[in-house]
């Protein structure tokens, strides 16, 4: 079974950084794109950024130039540095993979259960 866990969330002061990490573990063959979401409360869950297997990359207007995503393919691993944090980024950040278990011929979407990401202002 595949799991995806995210780490790294916290509570931090207006102006901070955060680095979150998602490790996945599990039969994986291989893994396509990797990235990061976010939802607030009361908001629906909006793509923060992403990244594919051969290193594109792609943010959301709202955290361009604050926020970068990187991975390591050896570790099945995607991170994100979030700096200069604001109030508005405030919200349970999931990490999602594309990802292809060992014996499958297909991609499906794997999903992390969530950490929380709280700015103080």
């Amino acid at each position: 079974q595949v799991q995806l866990v995210e780490s790294g969330g916290g509570l931090v002061q207006a102006g901070g950084s955060l680095r979150l990490s998602c490790a996945t573990s599990g039969s994986i063959f291989s893994i396509n794109a990797m990235g990061w979401h976010r939802q607030a409360p009361g908001k629906q869950r909006e793509l923060v950024a992403g990244t594919t297997s051969d290193g594109r990359t792609n943010y959301a207007d709202s955290v361009k130039g604050r926020f970068t995503i990187s991975r390591d393919n050896a570790k099945n691993t995607v991170y994100l540095q979030m700096n200069s944090l604001q109030p508005a980024s405030t919200a349970v950040y999931y990490c999602n993979a594309a990802l292809r278990v060992t014996g499958h011929r297909d991609y499906y979407a794997s999903w992390g259960q969530g950490t929380q990401v709280t700015v103080s202002s």
